[in-house]
């Protein structure tokens, strides 16, 4: 069984950096996936928990390996009012029995296992109280057939009627005298409602107070409505799951074919999570595919406690002993460690500029974009770590090439996605051997669908990890504790959303990061002067640098996709409209550069510093934005 109980996982708060609670990763659909196997859908799927368990273990197996840490038995429609259909009335506990067994068998160590509570069948629009009591009376017998089994949890799903949904709930609560986890599943239409138009937040606290330990949205068509879902059921003081669709489906040579794909499945993920679902899984259409995108959000957003870094014992520390311990040593100031530090901590204004690498093998074009920049004023070079998750050349090696050619500085952005723990170690020595020293510190994107959409996500370090790993450089000792000879001289910035969904969790994210050793924050850029205000007003307490986040924005369409496709990005709906109005090409671009010059011509004086991302490798829109504003 896994370390903690179902029950003490969901009793800890969700939090950043907490550790006694990450977010859970359920599995897919069963249904579709018997389907895909050769299982015809007039067939009992539950049935085949003893007639065929080899298939139903091979699809739960497959979900564990994809990274699902809770499996759900395939019980859904195994009460006595769905099974009559099939003449199966008197084997409720025999099959409930043999699901939960398979499951058990499937998960092993890997997984929790839920017992799945389907809706009885029947509509209860008009229940009469007898309706209403054989209702009850069946989802209870299936759920005391689970909980006998010895199940981690029940999972009520896809209910659309609110009192069906409310009876399986009590019944849930009844059958493990409150002593199992109950998840409640409504499953929402278009418009975030039942069947009878109950809205969202108001089946969460419907749920709440019938005893569920957490709600969730399930099925519910995509991962679009899911999201939606998510933000309304929040305020209902529960955990909040998400198990959405794979999109709709569309008939294709008269089959039923969900679209969603797994890689637009883990944005979406990524965005429930950062919302602050407490966990994602999936339901019709999904597959093992979607749940290893969902598997690998969850790592971006929570990772291994390889993050937590341990210091050897203070007294070691104090005194040297031990094989291999290494005293803490002093810091270097931070305005001695770089030019770029020693201008900020001058309190001299600096500019930063976006240039990636290549994708392939020619770095010129970024080392003549560098080049002009230099001429322009610009101090210093931001370059990515794996630029939209495409194949690209290492920025380690572009950062070396531009500073011996162009002789400015380089910040190198370090994403914890690609390097495990030793690999990142070792990345950051070779970095301050290089003489590469400015450091931006992210958890980094997923794989995105692309040149290699397979690419696994490694994530053993988040960004608080990654700001703990150097700080701990910065003071002579490994992520074991052992001396490394000296002190490194990293200067630490990291990321933050000033526009993200869930405001409240980025602050105190950035609080987790400031306490982690960020020094600087660079911001996703902004269009909105009250949200840089807020953001600013904010942070203030934490002293960090702040280097407003730039983006000049190259065209109505490219206005568009970032306000509704980027999370993190919101462009208000006066600015997209500038840019429809200003048309295209040149005269587009020039309004772009227009309304970035009036965000940083408002913050100037308020903040240290500019990062500036040029759009599609247009660098002569970075000179155009600084054009006044930088010192000589």
């Amino acid at each position: 069984m896994p370390i903690v109980t179902l029950a003490a996982n969901l009793a800890a708060p969700v939090a950043p950096g907490d550790k006694a609670r990450r977010p859970l990763v359920f599995d897919g659909a069963m249904g579709t996936e018997l389907y895909e196997r050769g299982i015809l859908y007039s067939a009992c799927f539950e049935e085949l928990c003893i007639t065929k368990p080899e298939i139903v273990t091979a699809v739960h197996a497959d979900y564990v390996l994809a990274g699902a840490t809770v499996i759900e038995t395939n019980t859904f429609g195994a009460n006595r009012l769905r099974l009559a259909k099939h003449g199966y009335t008197h084997r409720v506990a025999e099959l409930n029995a043999a699901a939960v067994k398979v499951a058990r068998g499937a998960a092993g160590d890997s997984a929790y296992v839920v017992g799945s509570v389907g809706p009885s069948g029947y509509f209860l629009g008009d229940a009469s109280s007898a309706d209403e009591a054989l209702v009850r009376e069946a989802l209870y017998e299936q759920a005391c057939e689970l909980v006998a089994q010895g199940v981690d949890g029940l999972f009520v799903e896809t209910m659309r009627q609110t009192n069906e949904l409310v009876w399986a709930v009590e019944a849930c609560v009844r059958a493990s005298e409150g002593k199992l986890p109950v998840f409640a599943g409504a499953s929402l239409d278009e418009a975030l409602r039942m069947s009878d138009g109950t809205e969202a937040h108001t089946i969460a606290a419907r749920v709440r107070d019938a005893g569920a330990w957490a709600v969730a949205v399930n099925c519910s068509d995509g991962p679009m409505t899911a999201l939606a879902a998510v933000e309304a059921m929040l305020g209902a003081d529960l955990p909040v799951f998400a198990l959405p669709n794979a999109g709709l489906p569309r008939r294709v040579d008269e089959r039923l074919v969900y679209v969603a794909t797994p890689e637009y499945f883990g944005v979406y993920a990524r965005r429930m999570l950062k919302m602050g679902a407490a966990g994602v899984g999936g339901c019709c259409g999904t597959t093992p595919a979607h749940i290893r995108a969902v598997a690998s959000a969850v790592r971006m957003f929570s990772p291994t406690e390889l993050g937590d870094l341990p210091l050897p014992p203070a007294s070691a520390r104090e005194s040297g002993e031990g094989a291999g311990a290494g005293a803490l040593r002093p810091a270097m100031p931070f305005g001695e460690r770089t030019p770029l530090a020693k201008a900020l901590a001058e309190g001299r204004f600096v500019a930063s500029v976006e240039v990636n690498p290549p994708v392939g093998l020619d770095p010129q074009k970024a080392v003549d974009a560098a080049r002009m920049l230099k001429a322009s004023g610009v101090k210093a070079i931001n370059i990515a770590d794996g630029a939209r998750a495409q194949a690209r050349m290492g920025n380690l090696a572009l950062a070396v090439r531009i500073r011996r050619e162009v002789d400015i500085e380089c910040i190198l952005h370090v994403c914890g996605r690609d390097r495990n723990l030793l690999g990142m170690l070792a990345h950051m020595l070779a970095a301050h051997e290089l003489d590469v020293h400015n450091l931006v510190l992210i958890t980094g994107d997923p794989p995105k669908m692309g040149d290699f959409p397979d690419a696994s996500a490694v994530y053993d370090l988040d960004a608080i990890g990654l700001l703990k790993l150097a700080a701990r450089l910065n003071r002579g000792v490994d992520p074991g504790g052992k001396s490394l000879g000296g002190v490194t001289r990293f200067v630490l910035a990291t990321g933050a959303e000033p526009a993200a969904l869930n405001y409240d969790r980025e602050i105190k994210r950035l609080e987790e990061k400031a306490r982690a050793g960020a020094e600087i924050v660079m911001t996703q850029p902004v269009y909105d002067a009250r949200v840089v205000e807020r953001f600013l007003s904010d942070t203030k307490h934490l002293n960090l640098k702040v280097l407003l986040g730039v983006l000049p924005i190259a065209s109505h369409r490219n206005a568009e996709f970032l306000h509704n496709e980027v999370p993190g990005m919101s462009i208000p709906e006066d600015v997209r409209e500038r840019m429809r109005m200003a048309g295209t090409g040149a005269s587009a671009r020039a309004e772009g550069v227009a309304i970035a010059r009036e965000m940083l011509g408002a913050f100037r004086s308020r903040v240290q510093g500019v990062y500036v991302m040029p759009p599609l490798e247009r660098y002569e829109m970075a000179v155009e934005v600084l054009d006044g504003f930088l010192e000589a």
